[in-house]
């Protein structure tokens, strides 16, 4: 098979892992084990795998120390807050809500481009985040009957987790343009295992193990190995292969798969709200990421 197709192929396998990857933690939570017992099974599994792949192919492991502050600051905002945000934000509403709040990141990206990278606002930015932010609030203020899967709770937890990966991503272009982006997973999972599991552990002790089926274990799998370990390398593998727009492009199916899933597994309807909401977003994610400046189009799409 053509090196191009397969990288085509796993990055598309890895938006499936992470927009199915909602449905696995509705399933898994509350039912057998409380929300952050998850984000200790998630990062502590994806972490020994990543340093396991370390020993079967040694290179520098070292960090150099001038660094380690930033490290620290990613391991924060890109798996702690992000990750604890994320898992009980999507326990709390609907698969398909999470999916497109998710869509946040780069609008998210684009207002801090604005302070921190000093970027111009452009009128099609402008555009884009009016757009973007108009859609989320259409998705968590119109409510009725037929979404009593979602909360505003949960909404704005999807959203907070949104605005701390968007600023991970900022803050770790350094970063990636001084290590191996393989490298600088590794050690972000680590200084983030470091906070994950102290904070999580007295949940992880709570995890009803007895009442596992085949079932949860299936999602548990797919969630750990699947949505993290799994989506984590082939985004890397596909920006080597194929460069960091055309990863960054794949974004979009994350929605479509989380939908397809929610709705054959948890019976969620798309309704008109869902469909002018998701409109919005993705126009408005369109929008923001036209012609970024380089810099900022490294840290969107280099993880």
């Amino acid at each position: 098979m053509n090196s191009n197709i397969k990288a085509h192929a796993a990055v598309l396998a890895g938006n499936f892992f992470f927009g199915a990857g909602v449905v696995a933690v509705k399933h898994l939570i509350p039912d057998v084990m409380p929300p952050l017992a998850l984000n200790v099974l998630r990062v502590g599994v994806a972490l020994i795998l990543f340093w396991f792949m370390f020993l079967l192919k040694p290179t520098t492991a070292s960090i150099k120390k001038k660094h380690v502050p930033l490290f620290l600051l990613c391991a924060i905002t890109g798996i702690v807050i992000n990750q604890i945000l994320f898992i009980k934000g999507t326990s709390l509403t609907s698969g398909i809500h999470t999916s497109l709040l998710a869509l946040s990141t780069p609008i998210a990206i684009t207002i801090f481009a604005f302070f921190l990278f000093k970027q111009k606002p452009t009128i099609t930015k402008i555009a884009g985040l009016v757009l973007g932010i108009a859609g989320a609030l259409v998705l968590i203020l119109v409510k009725n009957i037929a979404e009593a899967d979602s909360s505003v709770k949960g909404d704005l937890l999807i959203i907070g987790n949104a605005i701390s990966y968007a600023l991970y991503l900022v803050i770790v272009t350094p970063l990636m343009e001084t290590y191996k982006p393989i490298h600088v997973i590794r050690w972000v999972f680590l200084f983030g295992a470091c906070f994950i599991i102290p904070i999580g552990f007295n949940d992880f002790t709570k995890i009803n193990w007895q009442y596992f089926l085949w079932h949860h274990w299936f999602a548990l799998g797919f969630m750990v190995i699947g949505s993290t370990f799994l989506s984590y390398l082939s985004m890397v593998y596909g920006i080597a292969k194929l460069g960091a727009s055309t990863v960054a492009s794949y974004i979009y199916t994350q929605p479509v798969f989380a939908t397809i899933t929610s709705m054959i597994l948890f019976g969620e309807k798309i309704t008109l709200v869902k469909i002018i909401a998701a409109l919005l977003i993705f126009s408005g994610v369109y929008l923001v990421n036209k012609k970024n400046t380089p810099a900022i189009e490294n840290s969107i799409e280099k993880v």
